[in-house]
């Protein structure tokens, strides 16, 4: 196992990184509120199929990237951050994301399909298609109460008082307190939910459909994603689209099933 040190403006990402340093590069993007830490089930079948797995902290998760505010925090930095990760690693990588970091690799797949050579987005489906369902599905819009809920100043003395471990529900302890732990640093937790304040009608501007290969994993006991945004991603990918389905499993997919994560990414990157 690497440590890396990834500059991203003034800023600088902490990444680990494993795998033979001449295989195809598999970037795997965290969600709220993990760390590159979550996808350590994952990575070993990657690595064991030839592939150089680099996990980045995101902004707001890596000590020295987490700027104080909201507008730091806006989508076109983060796209911005997995540039600067793809530059650092040598693209174009296969990207693999979920929640936040899904939301952020749908982003750059679109708006930058020469630095990827595949996507993979876990449980989040394309920002058009998640725009649709709230505007039409009223399962997805009580679903997405908590992201309005989660604006308010009082949320982060919630969070470390205990409603995070609520939030985590059915994932392991010790992954639970692996976050609960980064996220008592200072600032942390509003950095963390920064993400979730700084989002914008204006991140949707020219986004179009995805064109690289496109992999979704969408899990049915997942309590914040339905169905009906899931389904509408394939209207917005232009490339060669799989949709797969993980049944039993709630939204910590990665933690939860990540054998069964890990053979559906060996049969999409082989693809």
């Amino acid at each position: 196992m690497q440590r890396l040190r990834i500059p991203t403006g003034d800023l600088v990402l902490d990444a680990v990184a494993t795998g033979p340093a001449d295989g195809p590069v598999v970037v795997l993007l965290h969600g709220f509120p993990q760390t590159s830490w979550s996808w350590r089930g994952v990575w070993p079948a990657l690595v064991d199929a030839g592939f150089r797995v680099v996990a980045p902290d995101l902004r707001g998760y890596s000590h020295d990237a987490r700027p104080d505010g909201v507008e730091p925090y806006r989508m076109t930095h983060l796209v911005g951050d997995v540039l600067a990760v793809v530059d650092a690693v040598g693209g174009p990588v296969h990207l693999v994301g979920h929640d936040w970091g899904a939301a952020v690799a749908w982003q750059t797949a679109a708006r930058h399909p020469s630095a990827v050579r595949s996507l993979t987005a876990v449980s989040v489906p394309h920002p058009l298609a998640f725009v649709e369902a709230l505007s039409t599905d009223a399962d997805q819009r009580r679903r997405s109460q908590y992201m309005r809920d989660w604006r308010s100043p009082e949320t982060e003395q919630r969070m470390l008082d205990g409603e995070l471990l609520q939030v985590f529900g059915g994932v392991p302890d010790v992954d639970a307190e692996h976050c609960l732990e980064r996220l008592r640093q200072p600032g942390a937790m509003s950095a963390a939910l920064a993400y979730y304040r700084a989002q914008s009608r204006a991140d949707l501007d020219g986004l179009g459909p995805v064109t690289v290969p496109t992999l979704h994993v969408w899990s049915d006991q997942d309590a914040a994603l339905g169905r009906a945004g899931a389904e509408r991603t394939a209207a917005h990918v232009a490339g060669r689209y799989r949709f797969e389905v993980l049944e039993g499993v709630s939204h910590w997919v990665p933690e939860q099933a990540p054998d069964r994560l890990a053979a559906l990414l060996l049969e999409h990157l082989a693809g």
